[in-house]
């Protein structure tokens, strides 16, 4: 076994309990923080495949941001764990199948003739001027241009159901309408009384 071997064995063993733990920890918070944990390895699988530019991204994308409002939204949430665990046992039968189904599909994929390391070995050596981030891109507007366009819509479908999701009307809030505001002219909001002049008692006038 190499040394580049043993790192990838570390690596993916780290990864497959992390990926566990974020399924069966108890506290959301602690399966956010395993999740972490799980894209930081993946970021050093990357970086064994020499794709330096992948492994930045999942770390700065994934754990700097997107890891980080997930935690902020747990943590503000009150969540009711005992509510979430209700009809675990129902729903086990059919998750159990989709999740050996997933299985299936994934050791005929990788476990093919299209990945192994037969068809696909360890990277060779590259050029000191070579640039990963160039190929990915070439390779992505150019053989998988379709794909990646067709991801780009599934995306903005996800997006646009998530707001309509979440938006609710309540009769009772309050908000400002800019058109309406705009429209606004000075006599529906100014008012001039003229009041007649009232006399003190000491004979004086004055207005009231």
């Amino acid at each position: 076994m190499t040394y580049t071997t043993a790192i990838f064995y570390f690596f993916a063993a780290i990864l497959v309990f992390a990926g566990l733990r974020v399924i069966t920890a108890r506290n959301p918070v602690h399966a956010a923080l395993y999740l972490v944990l799980a894209f930081f390895t993946a970021a050093g699988l990357w970086m064994l495949l020499e794709a330096e530019f992948l492994a930045i991204v999942l770390v700065l994308v994934y754990v700097g941001a997107v890891m980080v409002l997930f935690l902020f939204v747990v943590m503000m949430l009150d969540i009711n764990l005992d509510k979430l665990r209700e009809g675990f046992w129902n729903y086990l039968p059919l998750a159990g199948f989709v999740s050996v189904l997933l299985v299936i599909e994934m050791t005929l994929i990788l476990g093919g003739r299209h990945f192994g390391l037969e068809v696909m070995g360890a990277p060779g050596p590259r050029p000191a001027d070579y640039s990963n981030t160039k190929e990915l891109g070439r390779f992505l507007y150019t053989d998988y241009v379709y794909a990646f366009e067709l991801a780009a819509v599934i995306l903005l479908v996800a997006i646009v159901a998530a707001i309509a999701l979440t938006l609710r009307r309540r009769k009772d809030s309050k908000f400002i309408d800019p058109a309406e505001q705009v429209k606004v002219k000075r006599n529906d909001r100014l008012r001039i009384i003229r009041m007649p002049a009232a006399k003190k008692p000491d004979g004086g006038e004055g207005r009231a």
